[in-house]
């Protein structure tokens, strides 16, 4: 594993010190990337654990009591998982009671080098300034070339940067890095969204995956890939259908790659999730969350626009 990688996670991001506990949490398909991050802390002094668990059904699926209790009785987690527990309880809980945590969903050793070489004090300056917009803002307006115009009205939220600088007590974020973020009011989403970059579960997208959504709900979704997105969504009833989040993605190292993880950080970029936002802000709880990505947006918040067709104004 890339040394210059490795620190930027441990040490420049989630500030491990010597003598700290810290839990690893993974499954089978990520655990070459959580048995780097192992030796990586023991180097540094931690007193580190390995926890594998069986991969989850989706992203948002809590995993086992025995791992929940694991991730609360720690200093520092890091969770280099194949489906992601960014919004979870456990996750949620493990914060409230002062871990720092890092979830890094799909990641891949070529993502973990490329993305993290970014300048991550220019994706905290620019996640810095888009979440204090979103949180002083109310009324959201996006379009783009493919068709997407959609409002959302976010008054009364708190807009979240995810930056990489995890080195408070009870701070959480995605590694790698890079959005501002906020938890849209719930059942007041309209318009369209064509999601033409990538999408979770199904990864890149050849042609644009069109969502309707009227009241805060996805209500028609077409396009070549809409019955397989759908598909993933009914299992989890009508709130997986939920707008759950609005993000801007500001790490000038991330690509489209089909790895939403990554995809949903590029600078420029917009992601609409559908799903839980409980643990950050929303009042939607369903085991779902699912992103997709739109490439060139504009959008614009109370008015003043801060994505013109791709390009961030901050």
């Amino acid at each position: 594993m890339n040394e210059a990688a490795l620190h930027a996670v441990l040490v420049d991001c989630m500030g491990v010190k010597q003598g700290e506990s810290l839990v690893v949490l993974t499954d089978p398909q990520r655990r070459p990337i959580a048995e780097a991050l192992v030796a990586g802390a023991r180097d540094l002094g931690a007193e580190t654990l390995l926890v594998e668990m069986s991969e989850r059904a989706t992203h948002g699926s809590e995993p086992p009591p025995a791992v929940a209790a694991a991730m609360a009785e720690c200093d520092v987690c890091i969770a280099p998982t194949t489906k992601s527990v960014s919004h979870t309880a456990a996750r949620k809980e493990a914060n409230a009671r002062g871990v720092r945590i890092a979830t890094m969903p799909q990641i891949t050793e070529d993502m973990l080098v490329r993305t993290m070489a970014a300048d991550y004090g220019e994706v905290r300056r620019r996640s810095a300034i888009l979440a204090r917009a979103l949180t002083e803002g109310s009324d959201v307006r996006i379009t783009a070339p493919q068709g997407t115009d959609l409002s959302l009205y976010i008054g009364g939220r708190e807009g979240i940067a995810d930056d990489g600088n995890l080195t408070v007590p009870g701070s959480f974020g995605n590694l790698p890095a890079g959005e501002g973020f906020i938890a849209p009011v719930e059942g007041r989403a309209r318009g369209t969204i064509a999601f033409d970059g990538s999408i979770w579960p199904i990864g890149l997208l050849e042609e644009p995956l069109v969502v309707s959504i009227d009241d805060g709900y996805a209500t028609d979704i077409s396009g070549p890939r809409g019955d397989e997105f759908r598909g993933a969504l009914e299992p989890h009833g009508r709130e997986a259908f939920a707008v759950a989040e609005l993000g801007i993605g500001t790490n000038e190292a991330a690509m489209l790659t089909g790895n939403v993880l990554e995809d949903e950080k590029i600078m420029g970029t917009i992601h609409i999730a559908f799903g839980d936002n409980h643990t950050f802000g929303g009042t939607t709880r369903v085991s779902s969350h699912q992103d997709g990505i739109v490439m060139t947006p504009t959008l614009s918040i109370d008015g003043k626009v801060y994505l013109e067709e791709g390009r961030l104004l901050v």
